[in-house]
């Protein structure tokens, strides 16, 4: 009696098994079909979508864009630089004789102008200077009117002309030593007083050294300011000799920086490579105001002439996303960005070769390219 209680239980189990079967399969075969298969999702939220942003929070995402370079990575020669002035944008203000600076007027990182003076020196020989030329002025007046008296004896036929020529000489004379210790007054900037030179920055800029110490005694040609133009700077990149024959001047150049990038253009090659180094330098002029600082270090990629002829296009590796499976690019629209899948060849230096789904001269998204997966993402889960 229990061995028929128990085969009845595993049939009873068993239809009901086929029962929720049946029922499932049924479920499956009706439901409506509300939406596109699985894989046509997969392409309509892939690449091809499009997203909507404003230029106002492209700016507030910190969303740096930059255009799609022709080319390819064997082209391109990436280097390290240092932010330099030009020999105009550049200054070291120096005590120009031996004194105890008596004034400063200006401190590190105040703007100055071409011709101001920034702090003056008490010297002995500023009142030489001054001395000389109070004689050199007296000898001048002197001497003109020596000459008028000349000229006078001469024209009444009581002198020789020997002596009317001797004075015009002796003028002559004392008008040279005269500009002679004007100048050296004036380049020394004497004060009205005759105590102090003055020391005078030849450009504009800002004051980026300042070791003068205010009642400090310095020697003539001692460094107390630095100033700098920034907007008169070039950048020198050390390259290795094989890539220094391949850059020519006029090549395309790139400086990288935290918060962007910046144009620029070869503007010599050194001949020769240092014999400590082994490398040449490379200097480059960068295109508009930059905002660089001499002595800053940057990261610069230089793109050598046979960049145009090797076909091709590089981005940066960081523009580079992976959403569902396949790598995109976000190219910038009128309305936001697009998501464009590509091909991606050989990698290095920070940039990738993109072999199919790009061309030269597109605007895509590279640092912070991130922000637009994620805004891609979160209208797929809503769609969802």
């Amino acid at each position: 009696m229990k061995t028929l209680t128990n085969k009845r239980l595993l049939l009873g189990a068993a239809a009901a098994v086929v029962l929720l079967g049946a029922g499932l399969t049924g479920w499956s075969m009706t439901r409506p079909k509300t939406g596109p298969a699985p894989e046509a999702a997969e392409a309509a939220h892939g690449a091809g979508e499009g997203i909507e942003i404003s230029g106002a929070r492209i700016l507030a995402a910190n969303i740096v864009l930059a255009p799609v370079e022709a080319g390819s990575l064997s082209a391109e020669v990436l280097a390290q630089g240092t932010v330099v002035g030009t020999p105009h944008g550049e200054a070291v203000l120096a005590a120009r004789a031996d004194g105890v600076v008596s004034r400063i007027s200006l401190r590190l990182g105040d703007s100055v102008r071409a011709g101001q003076i920034v702090a003056l020196i008490e010297s002995r020989e500023a009142s030489t200077i001054v001395a000389e030329r109070s004689a050199a002025q007296a000898r001048l007046t002197a001497a003109r009117q020596v000459l008028a008296r000349e000229q006078r004896l001469f024209d009444a036929q009581i002198t020789a002309r020997q002596d009317l020529e001797a004075a015009q000489t002796a003028l002559a004379e004392a008008e040279a030593e005269a500009r002679r210790t004007a100048a050296a007054a004036a380049a020394a900037r004497v004060s009205g007083d005759g105590r102090s030179t003055g020391v005078v920055s030849p450009i504009s800029g800002r004051i980026t050294s300042a070791p003068a110490v205010l009642g400090a005694f310095v020697p003539a040609g001692t460094e107390l300011f630095r100033v700098a133009n920034s907007s008169q700077i070039d950048i020198e990149a050390s390259v290795s000799g094989p890539d220094a024959a391949r850059i020519k001047p006029g090549d395309r150049a790139r400086i990288h920086l935290p918060d962007g990038e910046i144009d620029a253009v070869v503007r010599s090659i050194t001949p020769g490579v240092d014999l400590e180094s082994r490398s040449a330098t490379v200097l480059l002029s960068p295109a508009g105001t930059t905002g660089l600082r001499p002595g800053q270090a940057v990261s610069v990629r230089i793109y050598t002439g046979d960049a145009q002829a090797s076909g091709g296009v590089t981005v940066p590796e960081e523009a580079i996303q992976t959403v569902e499976g396949r790598e995109v690019v976000f190219v910038r629209t009128a309305a936001g960005f697009k998501a464009v899948a590509v091909i991606v060849g050989q990698r290095g230096g920070g940039r990738a070769q993109i072999t199919s789904g790009l061309t030269a001269g597109q605007s895509i998204a590279t640092r912070n390219a991130f922000l637009l997966k994620a805004e891609m993402g979160k209208g797929e889960g809503e769609e969802h």
